[in-house]
C-alpha cells in the first residue's frame, strides 16, 4: 500500500532543498566573485571587458600565430610603459633574468661587455680570463648573429637575454671586425663571470683612490676589500673616490660603504613614499671611525645611488665634492621578480638628502665645479661611418678635432675632408700600426678614440684638483 498522503510534503521538502542548493550555488558564487575582485581588482573595471575581448579576438583570429604568453607579457609591458616613468618598466622572461643578473655577485656568459649605437650592438670591453678573452673577442666587434641567427636590430637588453644562459653551454658569436672583410666567428662554452664594481689605485702622498663604477649586489663587499688592500700597502692619508659616470644601482650596498665613511647615528637620506605615507630615515651604523679626509668625483653622468651617496658624504661626513653637477635622478624603484625570471621595476618613492634637500632633475652641485679639457666631449662617430677626401660634414668636423688634440694638426678645413685632412689621417695611421691609406672607417675610429682616453687619464682636471684638496687637507 503507497501513502498517498505523504507525496504533498516530500515534494515541499524535496523543494526547499532545491532552493537552499540554489541559494548556496548563488552565495558561493557571489563569495568567489568577492574574493577574485579582491585579489584581482581589474576585473571590477569597466573597460576590463574590453580587454579581455581583445585578448580573445586577437589569439582566435589574429591572421599570424601567437601565444596567451606573448599576449598577456605584451599587456603587462604596455601597462607599466603607459605611465611614460622612464625608470619604470616590465622586462619579460629573458630580459628580466638580465636585469637581476647585471646586479648579482655572478652571472654565466661569455664576459665581453657590450654597448648599443645606432642600432648595432657592439663589443665594448672584454673581461679579462673570459671565454670571450680566451676565444679572441675583442672591443669594437659587432655582434650580427648568435647560434646562426642574424641578431641586427636586436635590442642591447635582448641579446644580453640570448647571450647569457647556462653554465657550460655552448654559444658561437658571429662578429663583424672593422679591420675585416668577412665576419668572424666564435665559439665557446658558457662560464661564470664576475661582475666587478670597484678598483683600487694607490696615488703619491699615501691617497688612495677608489672608482665605483655602479652598485651591485657585492659593491660593498668589494669596496671593503679594495680599501683594506690600499691600507695594507701603507698609511692611508686621504681618500679620493670616483663616482663619476656612476649609474647607481643597489641602494643596499650604497649604504654598506656609507656605515663605513659616515659618523655613527648621522643621517644617510630619507625616503618618502608616495603620499608621504610612509617615511624611512636610513643612518649610518658605522662601527669603526673614520678619520681620513675624502673628495668624491662627481659629473652629469653620476645618477641615483652614487648621488646618494655623495650628498650623504658631503653633509653628513664633510667630505668635499669635486667635478660637475650631478644628473639628478631622486626617485626610487622597488622590484619584483616572478618565477618565469620577469621583473617590475617600478618607482615607488623619492628621497632627500641628510640636509632635506630634493635633488630629483635638480642634481647635486661639487663644492669645487671643475671642467674637464674640452677635448673630453670629442664623442666616437657612429659605427659604420666612413670618410675621405672630398667628404664633409660634423663627422669630417669631429674627425679633425681628434686629430688635432692628439697633435696631428692642423688637419684642415673646418667639416671638409681636405688634402691637409688627409696627410693627417695618413700621419696617424702610420704612427699607430695602421693601414695607412688616409681613408676613416671603424679601426681608426677606435683607435683615435683610444689614445684620446689615454690622455685624458694624463690631463684629467678634476682628479688633479681633488687630489690637490687632499694634500692641503693633510698640512
Amino acid at each position: 500500500m503507497h501513502n498517498y498522503e505523504s507525496r504533498p510534503a516530500k515534494q515541499r521538502s524535496g523543494a526547499i532543498y532545491a532552493i537552499g542548493a540554489v541559494l548556496l550555488l548563488v552565495a558561493g558564487f557571489a563569495l568567489g566573485m568577492f574574493f577574485m575582485s579582491t585579489r584581482y581588482p581589474m576585473i571590477k573595471e569597466p573597460l576590463f571587458k574590453q580587454v579581455n575581448d581583445s585578448y580573445v579576438h586577437v589569439l582566435n583570429d589574429y591572421l599570424n600565430d601567437t601565444t596567451p604568453e606573448q599576449l598577456i607579457q605584451g599587456a603587462a609591458v604596455g601597462m607599466v610603459d603607459s605611465l611614460k616613468d622612464p625608470y619604470s618598466h616590465y622586462l619579460p622572461g629573458e630580459k628580466g633574468k638580465a636585469y637581476t643578473d647585471s646586479y648579482e655577485g655572478q652571472f654565466y656568459g661569455i664576459g665581453a661587455e657590450m654597448r648599443q649605437e645606432d642600432g648595432k650592438v657592439m663589443v665594448s670591453h672584454v673581461i679579462k680570463e673570459t671565454p670571450a678573452e680566451r676565444s679572441g673577442m675583442q672591443p669594437g666587434d659587432v655582434i650580427i648573429a648568435v647560434d646562426d641567427v642574424d641578431v641586427t636590430g636586436k635590442s642591447l637588453q635582448d641579446l644580453l637575454g640570448i647571450v647569457r644562459g647556462e653554465e657550460g653551454t655552448t654559444i658561437k658569436i658571429r662578429v663583424q671586425r672593422a679591420s675585416e672583410k668577412e665576419p668572424l666567428d666564435f665559439t665557446m662554452k658558457r662560464a661564470a663571470i664576475p661582475v666587478h664594481t670597484v678598483t683600487s689605485e694607490r696615488l703619491e702622498d699615501g691617497i688612495g683612490l677608489i672608482t665605483i663604477s655602479r652598485f651591485a649586489e657585492e659593491t660593498g663587499k668589494e669596496f671593503k676589500a679594495e680599501l683594506d688592500k690600499l691600507k695594507a700597502e701603507g698609511e692611508l692619508k686621504g681618500l679620493l673616490l670616483d663616482l663619476r659616470s656612476n649609474p647607481g644601482g643597489l641602494l643596499q650596498s650604497t649604504t654598506e660603504i656609507a656605515n663605513i665613511l659616515i659618523p655613527k647615528d648621522k643621517k644617510i637620506l630619507d625616503i618618502v613614499y608616495k603620499d608621504e605615507r610612509k617615511i624611512v630615515s636610513l643612518t649610518s651604523k658605522q662601527k669603526e671611525k673614520w678619520t681620513v679626509p675624502i673628495v668624491a668625483l662627481v659629473n652629469g653622468r653620476s645618477a641615483s645611488a652614487s648621488e646618494v651617496l655623495a650628498s650623504a658624504l658631503k653633509e653628513s661626513a664633510g667630505a668635499t665634492l669635486v667635478g660637475e653637477k650631478t644628473y639628478g635622478k631622486g626617485v626610487v624603484q622597488g622590484y619584483k621578480q616572478y618565477k618565469d625570471g620577469s621583473v617590475i621595476s617600478l618607482t615607488e618613492a623619492q628621497w632627500k638628502t641628510p640636509g632635506g634637500t630634493w635633488i630629483n632633475k635638480q642634481g647635486v652641485t661639487p663644492d669645487h665645479v671643475v671642467e674637464l679639457p674640452e677635448y673630453a666631449s670629442l664623442h666616437q662617430p657612429p659605427l659604420g661611418t666612413e670618410l675621405a677626401k672630398g667628404s664633409y660634414g660634423d663627422e669630417v668636423k669631429l674627425l679633425q678635432g681628434m686629430l688635432n688634440t692628439l697633435g696631428y694638426g692642423p688637419s684642415g678645413q673646418d667639416g671638409l675632408f681636405d688634402a691637409q685632412t688627409e696627410t693627417a689621417l695618413r700621419k696617424f695611421q702610420s704612427e699607430n700600426g695602421l693601414t695607412s691609406n688616409g681613408k676613416f672607417a671603424d679601426a681608426t675610429s677606435h683607435k683615435l678614440v683610444e689614445m684620446l682616453r689615454e690622455k685624458l687619464g694624463r690631463e684629467d682636471t678634476q682628479e688633479q684638483k681633488a687630489i690637490e684638496l687632499l694634500k692641503q687637507a693633510q698640512q
